[in-house]
């Protein structure tokens, strides 16, 4: 066999391999989502429970996205892959096995050590496999296009093993693709090292640890205990000192030479800031919208978790569709029109959710569902493009790093805040004499509108961090770089 042959198909298994891994950490949320309803009742979780389910998963890579692959750097790609591959499966064994709502928090949190791993290094193994800048390119395409796949095919899976198996086979399912990865990644996958590794910023990591846990443990415990008790206002107290200390200590770390967790620098860039932002944005929504869509359709309409996943089909198909013909705009047009058109759409998909009640047409809400779902697919393609746009070449890795944990951080609050906007609004409307059905679906309007207004800045932001003078700015930090 050719040795370019060989090579070829080396670089390929590594692809899918990478893909892969991407793919399990994405459907994992998707199923979980159809899951949560069934898993409500089987465990006698509160809302807010069911809130901590899917935080908690967030909640830690957002927090260690950025420590896990500069830690990679140092120790080795592939050993921390295999790290984290094997974590996510044994996490997702011992998450099906979960006895009660805390157990499984718990477990979550763990499953999330493991899938903080493979996001971030899976990348950069790619990165460093595909030595060609048109194979790279062509690489990386596939890679990124994983993410609407996995969102397409995850409530539909979800709903299949839970309306045949029980929600506790959604963890099952990952358990023989981590081994059979593990299996792939011994044999295909080559280690490789950074020649010059980020060192650890230890205090900077547990700061950002410090700002996610208190400000999430807030707003999700802020309608349970009430906003005005000491615990939240206390939370809310050391989740503003862990930020102010956190830009405190990577400032001082920057002017020392050091290297922070996080490049305060960059956000001199504007497009740099404007894809934080519209990563944010766009992610509160598609965090939120799963989260509450998944609880409308089988509390509000009785829909069962296979036909509710069936009923997401329009958002899910479109998001996956949109994924790459946004690749294409930007890379024949620029970022600007996948992101001010992606904006418009999700703020036009989310307002006509405003009515929503229990006897909506579904014809109507599948057409919501799809304008949605072309929002949310045309925007993620353009965020990575955006964010380093003018970057120095050698910190193209940490700015896209800081975009991926965003994005985490993005569907992190969407799930806490749209969550708790349904959970007190539920309660008021029970409160006042109406049916769950009827509360629930009106519950969901203030989730909504606030979407709107995440859609509306996602386009703003990506009009003005796409201007000359945006441009001009990124160009200035390349030079400072």
């Amino acid at each position: 066999m050719p040795e370019g042959t060989a090579g070829r198909r080396r670089r390929l298994g590594v692809l899918l391999i990478c893909s892969s891994s991407l793919f399990i950490v994405y459907l994992d949320t998707t199923i979980l989502n159809v899951a949560l309803p069934t898993l409500q009742k089987d465990l006698h979780a509160s809302l807010s429970g069911l809130q901590w389910v899917a935080d908690a998963y967030l909640l830690v890579v957002a927090s260690l996205l950025m420590l896990t692959g500069s830690t990679a750097d140092r120790l080795g790609r592939r050993r921390l892959f295999l790290v984290g591959l094997t974590g996510f499966g044994v996490g997702s064994l011992l998450c099906s096995l979960a006895p009660n709502t805390g157990w499984l928090i718990a477990l979550r949190m763990l499953q999330g050590i493991g899938g903080s791993m493979l996001t971030p290094i899976s990348l950069s193994i790619v990165r460093n496999t595909f030595h060609d800048p048109r194979e790279r390119a062509q690489a990386l395409g596939v890679w990124s296009a994983i993410f609407g796949v996995a969102t397409a095919c995850g409530p539909i899976v979800g709903g299949v093993l839970v309306a045949t198996i029980g929600w506790r086979s959604i963890f099952w399912l990952n358990v023989p693709i981590c081994a059979v990865m593990i299996i792939a990644t011994l044999r295909y996958v080559p280690e490789s090292r950074a020649p010059k590794p980020r060192a650890i910023d230890l205090p900077g990591q547990l700061l950002m640890i410090a700002l996610l846990g208190s400000l999430t443990f807030a707003v999700i415990q802020g309608p349970v205990t009430g906003w005005a008790s000491a615990l939240v206002i206390t939370l809310f107290c050391v989740a503003a000192v862990s930020a102010a200390a956190f830009v405190a200590v990577e400032r001082r770390s920057a002017e020392k030479g050091g290297q922070p967790l996080l490049e305060l620098r960059f956000f001199r860039s504007r497009p740099f800031t404007g894809a934080s932002v519209i990563a944010v944005a766009s992610f509160v929504v598609l965090g939120g919208f799963l989260f509450v869509i998944t609880l409308y359709l089988q509390q509000a309409r009785g829909f069962s978790p296979l036909r509710a996943g069936l009923s997401l089909l329009p958002a899910t198909l479109v998001m996956a569709a949109a994924g790459p013909i946004a690749g294409q705009l930007t890379g024949h047009r620029g970022p600007r029109i996948p992101l001010v058109t992606a904006g418009l759409l999700t703020a036009a998909g989310m307002a006509m959710l405003l009515s929503l009640a229990p006897g909506t047409p579904f014809g109507y809400l599948a057409l919501a569902l799809a304008v949605t779902g072309a929002g949310l697919g045309l925007v993620n393609p353009p965020i990575t493009a955006a964010a380093i746009a003018g970057m120095p070449a050698e910190q193209a890795g940490v700015a896209s790093a800081v975009i991926s944990s965003t994005r985490q951080i993005g569907s992190l609050l969407g799930v806490a805040v749209m969550g708790d906007l349904v959970t007190t609004g539920v309660s008021a409307r029970m409160a006042a004499g109406q049916d769950h059905a009827a509360a629930l679906s009106a519950a969901t309007h203030a989730a909504w509108a606030l979407a709107v207004g995440c859609g509306l800045v996602v386009a703003l932001a990506g009009f003005l961090s796409t201007t000359a003078r945006a441009r001009a700015s990124a160009a200035a930090v390349e030079a400072r770089g």
